[in-house]
């Protein structure tokens, strides 16, 4: 069998998305495997595949018009949350479609105890519960790993695993927002041990969050981590009065990165506001946050919003 693979984001970035969709490289290991010949969709020879898949991670990534109506979709950008069959599923990630990918990406927990009102993770993966040990994840010639588990410390599982990655000289990354609320100080100190590549991320998506990770920071410092080694996640919604109360509250922990994220959910309705947008990309980005209040830079810099509605 001939197969083609589609990469949404790839195709509609192009050099600019470096993400590996890890659906695909499932996909294409399961193929090979069999004995079948693998490659990258190319509409000109659309006519002459067995079979095409299609992974979409985000709602907001464009259609390729000439993807054929018969083209299998995945992922949830297609609004597809179905899993892999377990066959494909159990599958070592083909790194060789993403030559530039020299890490090994992976899971180690699926699904959260949180029901967000923004996270499609408990509707596509259910509650918290095991998937895979590190010892499975990781990539020969590689020593490095990153993770995509959206809430790997709501379960002992979890937890002993970042507990026995700590005892390695694996870069660890994991590129989800930990939950500060669930950081002991018994966990501080494994967080604390661990070779992080370069940052320990956490969220603050909402106000009941600000405290916790304020204490998260305290606890990993007094273990050894500095705070300039954090990275917070925040998400922007169309409440500004919200939004800043997070953002000034992560000025007490020193030297912190904070991330703002205009909230944007098509498939609900909710696209982010031009001064959404502007306070994450130039007032946060740019770290101006640390040290001018939103109202003071926003007056300083009206050129951002000459013709636009005002925050």
């Amino acid at each position: 069998m001939k197969i083609a693979l589609h990469d949404a984001e790839m195709d509609h970035f192009g050099t600019i998305h470096k993400f590996p969709n890890f659906a695909l490289m499932k996909l294409s290991a399961y193929h090979k495997q069999r004995g079948d010949q693998v490659e990258w969709f190319n509409p000109i020879n659309s006519r002459s595949y067995d079979r095409i898949y299609s992974s979409k991670v985000f709602d907001f990534t464009p259609e390729n018009p000439y993807l054929p109506e018969y083209a299998i979709r995945c992922g949830t950008g297609y609004g597809i949350f179905e899993d892999l069959p377990d066959e494909i599923d159990e599958q070592f990630p083909d790194y060789s479609i993403y030559p530039f990918c020299h890490h090994a990406i992976g899971f180690l927990t699926r699904g959260c105890i949180r029901n967000c009102r923004w996270c499609l993770v408990p509707k596509k993966e259910g509650y918290i519960h095991k998937y895979r040990e590190w010892q499975d994840v990781v990539r020969q010639g590689s020593d490095e790993l990153l993770l995509m588990d959206n809430n790997i410390l709501a379960c002992e599982f979890g937890i002993g695993q970042l507990e026995e990655l700590s005892e390695t000289k694996i870069k660890l990354d994991l590129n989800q927002g930990m939950d500060a609320r669930l950081v002991t100080n018994d966990i501080a100190k494994i967080l604390a041990k661990i070779n992080w590549k370069k940052y320990i991320r956490f969220s603050c998506d909402q106000l009941s969050q600000i405290e916790p990770v304020i204490q998260c920071a305290e606890l990993l410092e007094k273990n050894g981590l500095k705070t300039y080694r954090l990275f917070i996640y925040c998400l922007l919604t169309k409440d500004r009065e919200d939004n800043l109360k997070r953002i000034y509250a992560m000025r007490k922990i020193k030297n912190a990165t904070v991330y703002g994220m205009p909230e944007k959910n098509p498939a609900l309705g909710i696209m982010p506001d031009h001064w959404q947008n502007v306070m994450a990309q130039k007032y946060i980005y740019s770290g101006q946050w640390r040290t001018i209040d939103w109202p003071e830079w926003e007056q300083q810099h009206p050129y951002y919003f000459k013709d636009n509605h005002k925050a």
